[in-house]
C-alpha cells in the first residue's frame, strides 16, 4: 500500500472528500496528531478532526458521511474501540483507511482501505504510522489543492531516518543519564510542548511514562503555561521541555526563559540542536514528533534501567478487566 494509492481510491469510491477524521487511542492517537495539524494548517478545502476512538462513538460529527475520510490505527489490530470506529464511519458512507501492525487482524480486512506496517526498531519513518499518516494527508492536499510544500513534506519524510540515527547518539550521551536520575530524585515532573510536537508531550507522559514507567507526571502546552499552571513553578520542581523548531518554538522559547529563572531543575530537548535544522522550514512543525517519538524512546530505556523496570511490564493493561 502507498499512499497516493490509497488516495486514488477514495477518491474513485467517495469523490471530493471535504472532512478527514483521525481515530485511534493511546500512543496509536499521537502519530496521527501531527497530519492533523498539517490538514488544519495547509487546507482551505477540507476541514479536519482528530478522535480517541470511544469519544467519536459516542459525540460522532454530523458531518460524517459520502464526502469524509477516515482515517483509523489500531497497532495490533483489535483495538475494540476503533474496530467500531471503523464500522460506524463504514455505516455511514465514509472513506476507510485502517493501519494496523497485525497482518489478518480484524483491522486488516478487505471491506476498508487496509494498509498493514512494519514494527521493529529502526524502521523507515515513510512505513510507520507517523509517516504514513503525514503522507496520506499531503496525497490528500495534492490531489484537491495546491500543497506547495509536497516536495519539501516528503524529502523531509525521507531526511528523518538519518537525522533520528545521529540524535539516537547524541541523547545517549548528553541526556539519558541525567533524566534517569532526575526521574529517581522526583517523584513527579511536568513536560511541556507545542503545536504539532504537542502530541509527543503528550504521548511522552501517558505512553512512555504513566504507561511504561509508572512515573507520576503531567503534560502542559507551552502556551498555556501563563494561563494558569506557571504559578506552582518552583525550585525542586523537575520541568521538561520539548523545544520545537518550527512556527510554535516561539512558545517554548517563553516557557524556557521563564523556567530558567524560576526553578532550578529544567531539561530542554531542542529539536534544532538534535537535527531539525537539517528539514525545510516549511514542514519542521511536523515532522519534530518523529524525532521526539525516538528520543523519547531512548529516555525512557535509560530511566528503565535505572528503575529495572522493563518497559513492556504491565499491572493493568490487558490482565484486570477495564
Amino acid at each position: 500500500m502507498d499512499a497516493k494509492t490509497a488516495i486514488k481510491t477514495v477518491m474513485e469510491r467517495n469523490g471530493e472528500i471535504r472532512q478527514i477524521y483521525w481515530v485511534a487511542c493511546g500512543g496509536s492517537l499521537v502519530d496521527l496528531y501531527p497530519a492533523h495539524c498539517m490538514m488544519m494548517a495547509e487546507s482551505m478545502l477540507v476541514e479536519s478532526g482528530i478522535y480517541t476512538s470511544r469519544e467519536f462513538l459516542l459525540a460522532t460529527p454530523k458531518k460524517l458521511g459520502k464526502t469524509s475520510l477516515t482515517v483509523l490505527c489500531s497497532h495490533s489490530g483489535g483495538t475494540k474501540e476503533t474496530l467500531d470506529a471503523a464500522e460506524l464511519a463504514l455505516s455511514r458512507g465514509s472513506a476507510v483507511i485502517t493501519m494496523t501492525h497485525a497482518p489478518g487482524s480484524p483491522a486488516d480486512s478487505d471491506r476498508w482501505i487496509s494498509w498493514v506496517y512494519p514494527w521493529s526498531e529502526d524502521q523507515k519513518t515513510e512505513v510507520i504510522p507517523s509517516g504514513i499518516s503525514l503522507s496520506i494527508a499531503a496525497e490528500l492536499l495534492a490531489a484537491q489543492e495546491e500543497f506547495s510544500s509536497y516536495d519539501a513534506l516528503m524529502e523531509g519524510i525521507r531526511k528523518m531516518d538519518g537525522i533520528v540515527a545521529a540524535a539516537k547518539e547524541k541523547v545517549r550521551a548528553e541526556l539519558c543519564d541525567r533524566f534517569a536520575a532526575l526521574c529517581q530524585k522526583h517523584d513527579f515532573l511536568y513536560i511541556l510542548g507545542s503545536g504539532a510536537a504537542f502530541s509527543q508531550t503528550y504521548g511522552f507522559a501517558i505512553c512512555s511514562l504513566m504507561e511504561m514507567q509508572w512515573q507520576h507526571c503531567a503534560y502542559l502546552h507551552s502556551g498555556e503555561y501563563f494561563h494558569g499552571p506557571f504559578e506552582v513553578t518552583e525550585d525542586g520542581v523537575f520541568y521538561f521541555l520539548q523545544k520545537s523548531s518550527g512556527k510554535c518554538r516561539p512558545m517554548d522559547e517563553r516557557a524556557e526563559d521563564f523556567l530558567k529563572t524560576h526553578t532550578d531543575t529544567l531539561m530542554v530537548l531542542d529539536a534544532l540542536e538534535y537535527g531539525m535544522d537539517a528539514v525545510d522550514p516549511a514542514v519542521r512543525d511536523y515532522l519534530d514528533p518523529v524525532l521526539f517519538y525516538a528520543m523519547n524512546c531512548e529516555l525512557r530505556s535509560a530511566r528503565g534501567r535505572l528503575f529495572d523496570h522493563d518497559v513492556d511490564y504491565r499491572r493493568y493493561m490487558g490482565k484486570v478487566p477495564y
